[in-house]
């Protein structure tokens, strides 16, 4: 796991008097250009739930009490987590224990889910007919390429029967939009006059989005993150995101990214935190749009490549070790 992951967060205990207090009052430092400053490390870790428990309706924050139940449950699920690990075969290594999970955002104003739209906090309906691809962490799965998910697989023929992360191309969390995973879930953020730049530690991608007049890429012109333009709109840096090439899903399971427009917005409401919201259009996917709230904390740190791509061993040894299966499968059979 990468250090910074465990960084100390230059906000400490002081962060706790929520953004949306700050937000009308706060005034953004400026950097050389006169831009509000973005600049640094921010982490997005989060350990509230995407979508929102049908219990909480349409209400957006949970309550002292609620708030209070819900680090009581984490607590304990934290001990029974190391009392396994700890019970288990001596003689085994284990596996990761909650000791390894980086998913509690620094504040006390807590929210009842990301999605803020849709009103009850749930993502649209689907469409009928969009593109469903399912992997994970088990047994492949069956389908066709191209393997449109982040992990897992359906067969081991080549590197294109595994998915997206495993190859270096994208994911685990970077999206984009980038969401909270079970640890580094840090983003970088560099400006210049005319440039902004989104750097995301897994799977260490960098997203260069002008903030001139240039004209977009041409829409036959697809890739893997799209093509960002960016503005400000007052304190706000909006990123609109077109010409992604299908070949990724467009959210969670489902849609080919095809006809999807993000649109990212990051605003900074107080020393130590910066509201990242975007918004998904995918008509060939959704029936709606919808929106997701992620705030980010700075981080007392420097970002380290996450080198995927270098000496990635464990695409070469997942196909190395299924044609052993198959060699010692076909001299069984001989």
């Amino acid at each position: 796991m990468n250090t910074l992951s465990k960084a100390l967060f230059l906000a400490g205990g002081l962060a706790f008097t929520g953004s949306l207090f700050a937000a009308d009052v706060y005034v953004a430092p400026r950097n050389e250009w006169g831009q509000p400053d973005l600049q640094g490390v921010w982490n997005f870790s989060s350990n509230v739930p995407f979508q929102r428990p049908e219990q909480f309706g349409e209400r957006e924050f949970m309550t002292d009490d609620e708030i209070a139940a819900m680090r009581a449950r984490l607590a304990a699920a934290d001990a029974a987590s190391d009392q396994a690990v700890a019970s288990s075969d001596p003689n085994s290594p284990g596996g990761y224990n909650d000791f390894w999970v980086e998913s509690a955002g620094i504040t006390d104003r807590i929210r009842t889910s990301h999605v803020v739209y849709p009103p009850n906090g749930r993502l649209p309906g689907r469409v009928e007919g969009a593109v469903v691809q399912f992997g994970g962490l088990g047994p492949d799965v069956p389908g066709q390429r191209p393997v449109r998910y982040t992990v897992g697989g359906i067969a081991k023929d080549g590197p294109e029967d595994r998915g997206l992360s495993e190859r270096c191309i994208v994911g685990f969390n970077d999206g984009p939009p980038f969401m909270p995973s079970l640890y580094n879930n840090n983003v970088q953020i560099f400006q210049n006059r005319d440039h902004a730049v989104i750097l995301t530690e897994m799977i260490h991608n960098a997203r260069i989005v002008p903030l001139d007049d240039r004209p977009p890429l041409p829409e036959e012109i697809g890739q893997w993150t799209g093509d960002g333009r960016g503005y400000w709109d007052g304190d706000t840096l909006v990123v609109v995101t077109k010409n992604f090439n299908g070949l990724a899903q467009s959210f969670s399971a489902f849609g080919t990214s095809a006809e999807k427009v993000l649109t990212e917005r990051f605003t900074r409401v107080d020393e130590v935190t910066v509201d990242y919201e975007w918004t998904i259009e995918d008509p060939a996917t959704f029936i709606d749009s919808f929106t997701a709230i992620v705030p980010m904390t700075k981080v007392a740190g420097q970002l380290y490549e996450y080198a995927c791509h270098e000496g990635n061993y464990g695409m070469v040894n997942i196909l190395r070790g299924q044609r052993m299966e198959e060699l010692r499968a076909s001299e069984d059979a001989n």
